[in-house]
């Protein structure tokens, strides 16, 4: 809104500053750290009268996490709340990326938020059924493949390989959707410790700023040998807000926690991650960056497949986190070192960008 605003009047003035992504990125985060930390403390309150029993705490889960029950969840409305107030001021509102990131940040917002209702609601407190919230998430996935794909093509970019773009033709508008969706669910099943889904996601967010600038700049990009993707430079203003919500969030989500993310934003900062991955061409190395999300799911996925095959439990506790919970490391313990692990690999992914 400001950005349109100073165009119209022709950035005069001060307003100047407003035509360079730097201060717009800046300013973006500046402007979800503070909102956040401002709003916290009276969401925090109103979730809690809202909710009345807060998070329900799962009986096979670890056992010290039963200290927890009562705390409130679908803190993400928080993050979103500051994220998208910072977007629509900062962000230049007429990229179609600005628009398909948009859809998947309010849509899987959306389908957590549910989820997360039906859990502190309903006695049950299961939630939406997985197939109803997969199909859900692969139809918002759809379209903004499909608005990306109008400007960006169907090429899979593979890092360490200096040779031509592998042409995915229509399976791309699979794969992107596949990598939207997925990504959502990995950070959301990462999000079982005060603060641990957190800071990695912060991380992400800040490799990502620097591969969506430099993709959006033709003679940085060229130099490195990377995809040039006209206009994606803009992102970075939407990565500033998420680091910027991301840490007035964890003012309140660092241990012991007053308030949990939920899927409400736990779903939406993954999907949103996924979306500017696909849109910045860097699917693969997203894999690299947000490592630590992938190996959490996969956890899950090999403790599922080998106990319905084999009776038999890989892992102590799945998702892994748990398991180093069950071999005796304190929880702040397993965050801390997941968190150094986080940043390890986003410095790896970005090493990608040279290795051509």
């Amino acid at each position: 809104m400001l950005y349109w605003l100073a165009a119209q009047l022709d950035f005069p003035g001060v307003l100047n500053l407003i035509r360079y992504l730097s201060f717009r990125a800046g300013a973006a985060v500046a402007t979800a750290l503070f909102l956040g930390l401002i709003i916290g403390p009276r969401f925090i309150g109103w979730l809690r009268v809202r909710q009345g029993k807060g998070q329900p705490i799962r009986d096979d889960g670890p056992q010290s996490h039963l200290a927890k029950k009562g705390t409130p969840t679908m803190g993400g409305l928080m993050i979103l709340t500051a994220m998208m107030v910072s977007v629509l001021l900062w962000m230049d509102l007429s990229s179609t990326y600005v628009w398909a990131c948009i859809a998947v940040t309010l849509g899987f917002g959306a389908i957590g938020f549910l989820d997360d209702y039906d859990k502190v609601t309903k006695a049950s407190h299961k939630g939406l059924s997985g197939r109803l919230r997969l199909l859900a998430e692969f139809i918002i996935a759809g379209i903004a493949a499909m608005l990306i794909v109008q400007h960006n093509g169907t090429a899979l970019y593979v890092p360490f390989w200096n040779g031509p773009a592998l042409d995915l033709g229509l399976f791309y508008y699979v794969f992107a959707a596949f990598v939207i969706v997925s990504f959502g669910n990995a950070v959301n099943l990462t999000d079982g410790l005060d603060g641990l889904a957190t800071m990695p996601v912060i991380i992400a967010c800040m490799a990502f700023t620097a591969i969506t600038y430099l993709a959006g700049r033709a003679d940085f990009a060229a130099y490195l040998g990377i995809p040039h993707v006209p206009g994606a430079g803009d992102l970075v203003i939407l990565t500033g807000a998420m680091i910027g919500a991301g840490l007035a969030f964890l003012w309140f989500n660092a241990p012991p926690a007053a308030v949990f993310m939920g899927d409400t934003g736990s779903l939406a900062l993954g999907g949103t991650i996924g979306v500017i991955a696909v849109v910045s061409h860097h699917e693969i190395v997203l894999a690299i960056i947000g490592g630590l999300f992938v190996v959490e799911a996969l956890s899950v996925i090999i403790q599922v497949f080998f106990y319905k095959r084999t009776g038999k439990r890989v892992f102590k506790m799945a998702p892994i986190h748990h398991h180093f919970e069950q071999l005796g490391w304190p929880e702040t313990t397993v965050v801390i070192r997941f968190w150094i692990v986080s940043f390890v690999l986003a410095l790896a992914g970005l090493a990608t960008l040279k290795l051509r």
